[in-house]
């Protein structure tokens, strides 16, 4: 139920922003633990301010709709 809430935010309102920039973000899991794994891709993968991107912007947005989601993480 939770992967899919992050799922809907990611393609609502995180992918259309970062497709501005070239970029895009894709869900690889959201563990036991409540813990999000993405991968930024595009633009976004190897950009040196990915790491604020991920989260000045995604854990942002998505900690702010799913309070019980603990930590945004990259791989």
């Amino acid at each position: 139920m939770i992967q899919e809430r992050v799922e809907h935010i990611l393609e609502t309102e995180v992918r259309p922003f970062l497709a501005t920039h070239g970029g895009d973000v894709e869900l690889v899991e959201v563990d036991d633990e409540n813990i999000v794994k993405v991968r930024l891709t595009g633009a976004c993968g190897g950009c040196p301010l990915a790491q604020m991107t991920l989260t000045g912007m995604v854990e942002k947005v998505i900690k702010s709709q799913i309070p019980e989601i603990k930590r945004i993480e990259a791989i």
